[in-house]
């Protein structure tokens, strides 16, 4: 690999565990077009590089979001209950999900992945003020039907699942914004690990896999990019408890969107060079 990858990697991976502290999210909408960038550009085929993105991607949340729920209980912010319940159903169904994706073509699952992006910050900007009073929704059913949800997504375009889990607490669990945050760090612990197995298992007979990989998932890549995100993790929560709730949630609205437009192409089609 050449040294520009190993470091654009290294910086991914410090950038993800920032924000994955941050925000609550994987960090899955920065590392996916880095990982697609520099697989297509060592030759792998676009349809196996997106594959072997979202499985790498996947095993790097599953330290990183370990490292940042620590951190975030030590605040006292994570529903526990309600994480265990919404990360073990989802971990049953992102086998699924992760099937589906392994026969679907590379830019059919760019477009799925970035359009969920979009949808997810699209309702977070027009959604109801982020809660000032109450509690939480604790009915474990309504956790159980969301799981069978979001792990179909998650192992159908490689997320950890934050960037779709933090908006709807926000929205419609009437979590605040830094339960959410923290809730769905310890979510992503369940589902990166189901989703990297997945990931792992369905690809072990595929060919075209860049070198070091085992399935859809690669291990250089893994390494660098989880070297960085596992310390910072710890930063991006610390910076977290010091932002007013608005001010994260719109933080978290921005890169969203992004991301998103980044995936789908946007500004390719524009000619714009961001």
């Amino acid at each position: 690999m050449e040294i520009i990858f190993i470091i654009a990697l290294l910086i991914t991976g410090a950038l993800v565990g920032t924000v994955s502290g941050l925000l609550g999210v994987g960090g899955c909408f920065i590392m996916i077009p880095v990982q697609f960038w520099i697989l297509t550009a060592m030759g792998i085929d676009p349809t196996i590089a997106i594959r072997v993105a979202f499985g790498t991607n996947l095993l790097v949340v599953f330290p990183t979001a370990l490292s940042g729920s620590f951190r975030h209980h030590k605040k006292n912010v994570i529903l526990w209950k309600q994480a265990i319940i919404l990360g073990l159903t989802s971990m049953v169904f992102i086998f699924t999900g992760a099937y589906l994706a392994s026969m679907l073509s590379g830019n059919i699952l760019k477009i799925i992945f970035g359009l969920a992006i979009l949808l997810g910050a699209l309702r977070m900007a027009t959604a109801q003020p982020i809660r000032i009073k109450g509690e939480a929704h604790t009915n474990p059913l309504t956790y159980i039907i969301l799981g069978v949800i979001f792990g179909f997504v998650t192992g159908l375009i490689g997320i950890g699942g934050g960037v779709l889990i933090v908006p709807l607490m926000v929205i419609f669990l009437n979590y605040h914004m830094h339960e959410a945050v923290g809730t769905s760090t310890a979510v992503m612990i369940f589902t990166s690990l189901g989703g990297a197995i997945a990931y792992m298992l369905y690809g072990l007979n595929a060919s075209g896999l860049p070198p070091y990989s085992f399935g859809y998932v690669n291990l250089l890549q893994w390494i660098l990019l989880a070297g960085t995100s596992i310390p910072t993790a710890q930063l991006g929560v610390h910076f977290a408890h010091k932002i007013n709730p608005k001010s994260l949630k719109w933080i978290f609205i921005i890169v969203m969107v992004y991301m998103g437009l980044k995936m789908v192409d946007v500004f390719s089609w524009l000619n714009l060079p961001i």
